[in-house]
């Protein structure tokens, strides 16, 4: 389990590397939309891992309340 964990932690590492620098590329490109490119960028380097931690935090929680039950059903 705990291979799988740190091949998704590179995996996240990768995907955010990629985010900072598809931002990076719109906010020096001189494309006509440029601005929609670059505020959909910024929006998704913040989202993205925000709403990953969110996931993780209440499969915790979940999975937390489940192992509860069981102890309590034993």
């Amino acid at each position: 389990m705990k291979k799988i964990k740190r091949i998704l932690a590179l995996l996240g590492v990768a995907v955010l590397i990629a985010l900072y620098l598809s931002t990076l590329f719109c906010a020096l490109s001189a494309s006509e939309n440029f601005m929609n490119m670059l505020m959909a960028s910024v929006y998704a380097t913040v989202i993205i891992p925000v709403l990953l931690w969110a996931y993780s935090f209440i499969y915790r929680l979940v999975k937390k309340g489940d192992d509860d039950e069981s102890q309590k059903q034993t």
